[in-house]
Formats: structure tokens, sequence, C-alpha cells
């Protein structure tokens, strides 16, 4: 799925000069303290102004309860350096994992400036063989975002310029970058589901099986909460009011967290539970919830498992063969996904969810996908990249699709996912015939997961410019 680690960062960046390391320390000794207390309260007291208005109370409490139902408390801190002459940087071994907390105040000794994020010692690593057969502009660029990166790490890329592709795979081994061959290779997509789950709607609004305006609603035996109900459009544009995540899914197993969250939870969820984060105003507001109703939903209307419309109308139809609905089914070719820590993870498993985020694929097979897009005789994928929503003056959203400014207009459609042991980004422009489509098994909870998307965008901006 998209980002949902408890790992946030929460930047306000200080223009004030440092403060003594003294001042820095009693603030990060009552920082703990209380942390470890769990009075949350009191760590948003210590807050400036600002900081509490970019991570309210509730936020605050949700942030701090989830990073001690992860790591537990904090054992012992070690101050390592002051960094971008802001953030004191610390060193901090939890109950169950070891975390660098960052922290910068202001000329009261105010938390104007706060992130934590896994502590991963700090290396280079080599090229094998000017990482051969990759264009040396390219591979530059691969350097630059793939440094950071654990042992075992895998990507696989894909660039599509003019229609025609070219397929990139890279390995690191022994603190090496070493080139390989696995655009057939399977990984998670995560949140890249959500385009296909859009994709489905698409077909159906093509053969008037559906209408956007339909409300979900008619399928589900019993009314929302509150009579609220959800049209298609708004599900798939993110317009629904709904939350990133419902309240009663089960974090604790954090190594397969939707496994377990079927029809029974869904329906107490949509019937006792449901809280929206905005309704009166159309608003923007990414749901996974929303996507997995969507998919959910578009099985009920055709009396059918949402896998099967997959398969049917995704998979087959631009023949996607190595690409699965269940991480059971995939055989010799899937790459293990790897934790924040480089550690081998096992796959998420999805039930209700599925249409947010459990497809898996290979960059060959979403590369089909993408000449697809490049065909302007394909009414659905060009109903899936019309623009339903204004999201911003640099972002607006189709059905499923991110559509991003370029330099000369709104031409990029792009999404990417994120699980626990793998990372994905794709961008195209249907109008040069232009893409760039990385897959990897970088968790989402990697600190520096936010590489993918800058490699994917760097890449695409590369072709745009020869």
């Amino acid at each position: 799925m998209k980002k949902i680690t408890i790992l946030s960062l929460f930047f306000l960046w200080s223009t004030l000069a440092f403060s003594q390391n003294r001042q820095y320390q009693e603030v990060f000794d009552t920082f703990k303290k209380h942390y470890n207390s769990g009075d949350y309260e009191n760590i948003f007291n210590g807050f400036s102004k600002e900081m509490q208005a970019a991570l309210p109370l509730e936020n605050a409490k949700n942030f701090f309860d989830e990073l001690k139902l992860q790591s537990g408390n904090i054992q012992e801190s070690i101050f390592l350096k002051f960094e971008n002459t802001s953030f004191a940087v610390y060193k901090s071994e939890f109950d169950k994992s070891t975390l660098t907390i960052n922290i910068s105040i202001d000329s009261e000794n105010l938390i104007n400036g706060f992130y934590i994020k896994p502590y991963v010692e700090e290396r280079q690593i080599s090229i094998e063989n000017g990482l051969s057969g990759i264009p040396i502009d390219f591979s530059k660029i691969i350097y630059t975002h793939a440094n950071p990166f654990a042992n075992q790490t895998q990507l696989s890329i894909a660039i599509l310029k003019n229609g025609v592709v070219e397929y990139y795979g890279i390995k690191i081994q022994n603190d090496t970058i070493q080139s390989v061959h696995n655009q057939d290779q399977v990984f998670e997509i995560g949140s890249i589901t959500k385009v296909f789950t859009s994709t489905v709607l698409a077909s159906f609004l093509v053969d008037k099986r559906l209408n956007l305006s339909d409300f979900v609603n008619e399928y589900f035996l019993f009314p929302f909460k509150n009579n609220i109900k959800f049209s298609f459009l708004e599900l798939a544009n993110h317009t629904s009011g709904l939350p990133r995540l419902p309240e009663n899914l089960d974090l604790s197993n954090a190594e397969n967290p939707y496994k377990n969250y079927g029809k029974k939870e869904l329906d107490h969820y949509l019937e006792e539970i449901m809280r929206l984060e905005s309704k009166t105003d159309l608003k923007y507001n990414y749901s996974n919830i929303g996507a997995g109703l969507l998919g959910y939903s578009l099985g009920l209307s055709q009396k059918r498992p949402f896998d099967a419309l997959l398969e049917k109308r995704i998979f087959k139809k631009y023949e996607m063969r190595n690409t699965f609905t269940d991480p059971n089914k995939v055989k010799n070719n899937l790459v293990k996904g790897l934790d924040q820590y480089g550690k081998e993870i096992s796959n998420w498993e999805f039930d209700v969810f599925f249409g947010g985020g459990g497809i898996l694929s290979t960059s060959e097979d979403l590369v089909q996908f993408a000449l697809a897009h490049f065909d302007q005789k394909n009414k659905e994928l060009e109903l899936t990249r019309i623009p339903t929503y204004d999201i911003s003056d640099n972002m607006k959203i189709g059905l499923g699709w991110h559509i991003l400014k370029a330099k000369d207009g709104f031409k990029w459609i792009w999404h990417n996912g994120g699980t626990g042991g793998y990372t994905s980004s794709i961008v195209l422009d249907t109008e040069k015939n232009d893409g760039v489509i990385i897959l990897s098994n970088v968790s989402a909870f990697n600190p520096n997961s936010g590489n993918i998307d800058k490699l994917c965008f760097d890449l695409m901006k590369n072709i745009g410019s020869e």
C-alpha cells in the first residue's frame, strides 16, 4: 500500500541559531521521560505553536502509540551529532529496535522539528564493472539513489522512450551494485494496484454496466453508518472522506496486517464504526479503505470475486502472464521482500482490501500495461487518465492515476506503492510514449524508501532531456 509507516517525518526547519548542547539534552531527556510514561500530552505541550499545528494532539498521540507498539520504550540514547545546523541526532535503543531521534528546538526550548527513523550505519557501496549494460547517465542516477540500500536489495527498472523499452536490473551484494536480469522477477507492487482497480471500474463504464455516480451502498444488505453513501467516483479519486485505514484494523501483526481483515470486519466498520475525515466539503484524502471498498464493491456488483475480475479484464487482456493476486501462487521467480533493516520478510496477504494493494507483478508485465496506455484508441485506459479532481496547482487525479504537471503542462500520470517488504513507482507520458517503471524489495518503512520515487522521476527527466 501507499506509505503507512509510523516513522513519519515532521519537518519545521529552525531559522534560529543553535542553543547549547545542554539545552538540547534537557529537552531530549524530558521527551524520553514523558514518552516512556505514556504522557504524550506533555510531549505535545513541549512543542512550539508551529509544531502543534503541524502535528495536532490526537495525531501526536496516535503516532506515539504506534511507535510504542512497534518499538517499545527508550532504554538508552547517545548524542551523535548536529545535522543541517538544526537537528540534534540521538541514537536510541528501544526495547525492540534501534532508531535515531532527531530534535530541533527554538529559542524558548520548545520542540519545533522532530522525526524518527531506523538507525543505519553509514557506508558507501561500489559499482561492479560500471553497471555493465546500463548507459552511464542512467547508472550515475541509479547509483546515487541505490547507495543507501541494504545487501540483497534488488531494483527492476524499465525505461520506455518513444515506445521502445529497455530493462535494467541491479542487485546489491557484498556492498557492491551488480547488473542483473530481473525483468521477469515478481515483486509486490503495493498501491499501484489502485490503478488496476480503477481500470476495472473504467472497463465497466465503457461497457455501460456502471456509472461513476452510482452508489456502492446498493450492493450491501445494510445501511452505512449515518446513512452515508459513496459513489464509485469518490472511491476511485479519494474524495470519499474515508480515512487512510479503518479503526478496527489490528496492526499488531505488522508483518501481515491485512490478512485477517475480511467481510465481517469491513461490514462492522461500515455499519457501526466509520468516521469520515471530511464529507460536507469535497476534499482529496488518500484512503486505502476507499480503494479496498471500491474493489470489493466491484466484485459484489458482478457477483464475482474481485481477483477474478482482475484476471479476466486486465491480466488476460494485456497479456500480463506473470502477474498474481496471491503470493502463494508465485513460484521460483519471487524476489523476497526486505524489512526496514534489510532482513527477509513475509509477503502481505489481502482479503477485502485487495483492491488497495494486493497485486504482485514484474516490470515486463507492467510494461505491457504501459504500452497499452500509449494506444490512443483504448477507451477504458483513456478514462482513467481524465482529471476528475484538482488536488493542487501541480497535481490532479483521474481514476486511480495522479496527474502531474511537467514542464509543458499536466502530462505525467503517476502512482507509487509500498508494503512491508517492497516499494514501487511508475510514471508515464502518454503523449510522448515515455515512461519509467521501478519495482524493488525496499521496505516502505525503510527511511530511504523515498529514493525509489526520486529515482523514477530523475530517470524520467533524463529521458525528456535527451
